[in-house]
């Protein structure tokens, strides 16, 4: 049965976040609230809850579009090739915030998830929970969104309703009240000008 903690999205309880980073670090899977919908992840190091989300999801881990979640610019860096000044500018203007932005990615990325991915889609949100738990942590995320099976209904927004349906299937599921239930904005950088690829809760600004 899944962990609950309650954790205040603007001052976030030192002692459950520490909790929580304890978690991921023993290969553990946990749902958690973003700027967006609530989501799913593990620690990019591992394999064990990468494949466990693969599993839930019905995908091969070498064809998911995973995203990774980051505390801040300077982390990311560590899994993309040299940012381009252009690039760097959006992101300092738009992060924290919901957008998934694709970079080129470094080896690193590869050899952590074994593929010949080429791209990252990195993440930082503007949610105070997540971002001190991967900053106490000091390894991303990988992450997806959370689903609802109602068809009307595209994401679950309730952590509650998320705990009944995901209790025994996660480690630990954060209650950071209710989230949004419209995704990222996912803007290509990997060419000479972003790309709105998706348009979501985000409005980029440039």
């Amino acid at each position: 049965m899944a962990e609950l903690y309650k954790i205040h999205p603007e001052t976030p309880f030192e002692r459950l976040v520490l909790k929580a980073a304890e978690i991921f670090r023993n290969d553990g899977v946990a749902i958690y609230p973003t700027d967006s919908v609530y989501g799913m992840g593990c620690l990019l190091s591992s394999k064990k809850g990468i494949q466990r989300i693969a599993q839930m999801k019905n995908i091969k881990v070498k064809q998911a579009e995973f995203s990774f979640l980051f505390s801040d610019i300077d982390q990311i860096e560590e899994y993309t090739l040299p940012i381009d000044k252009w690039v760097f500018r959006i992101l300092k203007k738009n992060l924290p915030g919901p957008f998934t932005f694709i970079l080129p990615a470094s080896k690193r990325l590869s050899k952590q998830l074994e593929t010949s991915r080429k791209t990252i889609g990195i993440r930082i949100p503007d949610n105070n929970i997540v971002r001190e738990i991967v900053r106490n942590l000091q390894m991303p995320l990988l992450n997806t969104s959370v689903h609802d099976d109602d068809e009307i209904i595209e994401f679950t927004t309730d952590p509650e309703l998320i705990y009944d349906n995901y209790k025994n299937t996660v480690d630990l599921i954060i209650d950071g009240g209710y989230g949004n239930n419209e995704p990222s904005t996912v803007v290509d950088c990997t060419n000479d000008e972003p790309e709105i690829i998706r348009q979501g809760i985000g409005e980029l600004e440039y």
